[in-house]
């Protein structure tokens, strides 16, 4: 913490000009410094919104002390997954009301109201802790662009075993391993397929 003291008269026991700006480092060692990083963007209305997440985005309501969680593309089990993994988490850091955890007003998404303090500041313990969820959903998204990125390698440059060079397969007038001529037909004259 810094503070800035502004001397404006000059004392007896300080020879320095008037109007100098002396800077003091308080230290607290019962104060602890918690830092994070959040994708948040701050709302109209003041709401502060989480983009953080690959299936969810996160909004911390100010004015009704609310969580919400909403899917960011489609709803899937991966979402509803993903808001239930962070009311739990919340849950448990005791950060939301119990009772309070419910379907919200849009659909597929999941709200809860964030309980009063009286010694922390509530949103930004709320804060917080997200962050403290966001970390342990990061190895997650790891794994599934690693697994994207292997799909797409193995597409675009497949190894020798499992890839033809043009010619590499000769000609044939038939194909595959179904006949095409004497086959039984839905709209036949008949019991056979003629062409």
């Amino acid at each position: 913490m810094t503070i800035k003291i502004n001397i404006t008269e000059p004392t007896p026991e300080i020879t320095e000009p008037a109007n100098e700006t002396v800077n003091i480092k308080i230290v607290d060692p019962n104060r602890q410094m918690l830092e994070f990083r959040l994708n948040m963007r701050k709302a109209l209305n003041g709401d502060l919104m989480i983009f953080d997440h690959a299936d969810i985005d996160i909004v911390v309501m100010l004015e009704s002390k609310k969580i919400v969680a909403f899917a960011k593309d489609l709803m899937s089990e991966v979402v509803y997954g993903a808001e239930s993994r962070l009311f739990d988490h919340l849950k448990k850091s005791g950060i939301v009301a119990f009772d309070s955890i419910q379907g919200g007003s849009v659909y597929g998404s999941l709200e809860a109201k964030i309980l009063d303090s009286k010694e922390l500041d509530s949103v930004k313990a709320s804060l917080y802790e997200i962050s403290q969820w966001m970390d342990g959903e990061r190895p997650y998204f790891k794994s599934m662009e690693a697994y994207d990125e292997m799909m797409d390698d193995a597409l675009l440059d497949p190894d020798v075993e499992n890839s033809t060079e043009l010619g590499e397969v000769p000609q044939e007038t038939e194909k595959g391993s179904i006949p095409k001529k004497d086959m039984f037909g839905p709209y036949t004259y008949g019991r056979y397929l003629y062409e």
